[in-house]
């Protein structure tokens, strides 16, 4: 079957703009002299005079599965949502973003386990917008890049994959493969004293919260943990008055811009996956910190694979759906802090 809705416009190209400006302080001494430079990911990849303390917070966050001729530039040039080799991939599978931290891994233990799969390529990006594309058919654009290819698997909140399944009916097998709670991602130390949910509503704090309109987080988990915790008026307060005076940024790459912006100062708290907070402190070592959310405040979210009907390599599809839920895979997610299925 055709992998392709139409011929790439692929112009491979800057995207993601993350700015550098104000990073330089992000990063105390210690943890630039307590991390080796490769414990995140290969930083040799780049300019060996690049500043450490630079490299430790711009994304990808990991080594890139392939090897190629280098061309990415820390916080200008860099495209961190997309793993792997677009050409001709034997496999592709759009992920919800905040798998990010894993899925090179993943990518890398499922053609270990499956060699007859040389090409895969994984998609990190807000699942709202994936699905939009998938909808539309005409594909992903980042930056100058166009790339346009059929997802056989897509995984996103239970929630949104069974709305999907009964709606669309786009899938022929569906699986529940992890489980994720809420944290609050602040700067080290937590120097503005976030103590939960309700520290949310001070006119002072500045937030990063992600978007609603495109982000399964916000409407089936965060907004719901709100109401629980302070009723519709902290929601209107976080989403609504906040963002009207500016004290809410509304993200667009949520699983990215939090940990960054938190980084550069721009934001003091923001509502995050736990598996992303756990991440960026105790993984990546990034001057952050976690702020934990109650079990009765919380919000316990169900993350599913759907195999879709028409994927392009069915074989390949099936094979992945069982690696997800076998004892290598779940192996992986409980080291990033996710929850068993």
């Amino acid at each position: 079957m055709n992998r392709l809705y139409s011929w790439p416009l692929s112009i491979f190209a800057a995207s993601l703009l993350l700015g550098t400006a104000g990073l330089a302080h992000a990063q105390k001494k210690e943890h630039g002299e307590s991390i080796h430079r490769d414990s995140v990911y290969n930083n040799s990849r780049y300019m060996q005079d690049f500043p450490t303390h630079l490299l430790m917070v711009q994304p990808p966050w990991n080594k890139p599965i392939y090897n190629g001729t280098e061309l990415t530039v820390p916080g200008l040039q860099n495209v961190p949502d997309i793993h792997g080799d677009v050409n001709n991939p034997q496999l592709v599978v759009y992920f919800a973003g905040n798998q990010y931290m894993l899925v090179n891994q993943l990518m890398r233990d499922f053609m270990k386990a499956y060699p007859q799969y040389k090409r895969v390529v994984a998609f990190t990006l807000p699942p709202g917008r994936l699905i939009t594309a998938i909808k539309r058919g005409n594909g992903i654009l980042i930056g100058n890049m166009h790339v346009n290819l059929k997802p056989d698997i897509l995984t996103a909140g239970h929630g949104s994959i069974m709305h999907l399944q009964n709606t669309m009916h786009w899938f022929s097998k569906v699986e529940v493969y992890a489980k994720n709670k809420l944290a609050i991602m602040v700067y080290e130390g937590n120097p503005q004293h976030v103590k939960g949910m309700l520290s949310l509503a001070r006119p002072e704090l500045q937030l990063c919260m992600p978007n609603p309109e495109w982000e399964g987080i916000a409407k089936h988990a965060i907004i719901p943990a709100l109401k629980k915790t302070g009723g519709e008026s902290l929601v209107n307060v976080v989403y609504r008055e906040k963002v009207k005076n500016g004290t809410t940024f509304l993200t667009h790459i949520h699983h990215r811009q939090t940990p960054v912006r938190i980084m550069e100062h721009k934001c003091s708290a923001g509502v995050v996956w736990y598996t992303e907070a756990y991440f960026h402190s105790r993984i990546a070592h990034h001057p952050t910190a976690i702020i934990n959310v109650p079990e009765k405040d919380n919000k316990v979210v169900a993350y599913t694979a759907g195999m879709m009907k028409h994927a392009p390599d069915p074989k390949a599809a099936r094979d992945f759906m069982k690696f997800m839920v076998g004892i290598t895979a779940q192996k992986l997610y409980r080291k990033y802090g996710f929850m068993a299925p």
